[in-house]
């Protein structure tokens, strides 16, 4: 997708948000605090797509819940075309809303399967405008057709149609109100592998052609580098490196970055990076690691990394949060200069 940032302001700005859970571990236990989100901020502009990428756990789908206004944050501000949201004002909310849609993963359970197709699609715009009868009919069979749906389908029930025709149906959904953004929670994980690629090209077309800005969240980087214009990587909660897309994917930095990608599978011998292990498990967000929170699994950890939290600061064209960052990356440059001697 065409770079609008320069020309365009951010349809959405997410300042700093938090998320934070009570959660008790038995009847006899004191409460304890499951930090789900801590501090995210970005911008998303019109026509463009940002990734979440990260593990199960790292707050991925937290963050779209915030975003969409299903919950509202701990801490932290959004700004919608400029203006921020008032997050306890239950009008501008309904507004907001309005303005965000998702796109869940599942296309079986995110459709009602007493409800025919049309009545589905007819939904929003009964609850958010005054359009007639006649009015939504129409809307409902030209969304249809830009799905690549025939209307007469929209008399048939959800059961009635395979996964990625149903995940075509979420998509229209989405997008009957002319929203600002959509957030797509893992929207092709679900389908087969022969119809994911066409559910991704419809997204981005009609991205394009709507100027509507994407919030794609995935654990799958193939998908991510298909779709997406820039990256934000996650861990336990925090943004640990964020920037475009080739950038990340041609030079990845941060230790968890460059392990995700390490990992992904190639069928080309000469695009397989050398495997970087991370070992133990994620840990808790209940009881976060002191300093960098991925030290405990980071092959480069030193002292310092375990008792100072690195922020966000700009290392060759990306925002990373490591304290080793320029180490890695001179490791990078003369790894390159000694291929190019080879």
């Amino acid at each position: 997708m065409n770079d609008t940032r320069e020309t365009t302001p951010a349809l959405m700005q997410a300042d700093q948000l938090t998320r934070h859970y009570t959660s008790t571990r038995g009847p006899f236990a004191p409460k304890a605090t499951v930090r789900a989100l801590e501090g995210v901020s970005f911008e998303l502009y019109p026509a463009r797509t940002l990734a979440v990428v990260g593990e199960s756990g790292c707050g991925k789908s937290t963050l779209a819940r915030q975003v969409t206004f299903i919950e509202t944050p701990t801490s932290g501000s959004i700004h919608l075309n400029g203006k921020a949201v008032a997050l306890d004002d239950r009008a501008a909310l309904k507004e907001a809303r309005a303005q965000v849609q998702i796109i869940f993963q599942d296309p079986y359970g995110s459709l009602n399967p007493r409800k025919k197709v049309r009545s589905i699609l007819e939904e929003p715009l009964i609850i958010n405008t005054k359009m007639s009868a006649a009015e939504r009919r129409e809307r409902v069979d030209w969304m249809m057709q830009k799905v690549g749906l025939r209307p007469e389908f929209g008399a048939r029930y959800p059961h009635m149609f395979s996964g990625g025709q149903r995940q075509r149906i979420a998509i229209a959904r989405a997008l009957m109100l002319n929203p600002k953004v959509v957030v797509a929670d893992e929207p092709v994980s679900a389908l087969d592998v022969s119809v994911q690629a066409q559910v991704l090209n419809l997204l981005m077309d009609l991205g394009e052609e709507f100027g509507v800005a994407y919030l794609f969240i995935s654990h799958d980087l193939s998908v991510v580098r298909h779709i997406a214009d820039d990256v934000m990587v996650m861990y336990l909660g925090r943004a640990v490196e964020v920037g475009a897309k080739q950038t990340l994917f041609d030079k990845p930095l941060h230790p968890y970055t460059r392990a995700l990608i390490a990992a992904t599978p190639h069928i080309d011998p000469s695009s397989r990076k050398v495997r970087m292990a991370v070992k133990g498990e994620l840990p808790s967000p209940l009881d976060p690691p002191s300093g960098c929170a991925f030290h405990t699994r980071c092959p480069y950890a030193m002292e310092r990394c375990k008792t100072e939290r690195p922020e966000l600061r700009e290392v060759s064209e990306r925002q990373i949060a490591c304290h080793r960052a320029e180490e890695v990356l001179a490791l990078e440059e003369a790894a390159g200069r000694d291929a190019e001697c080879a």
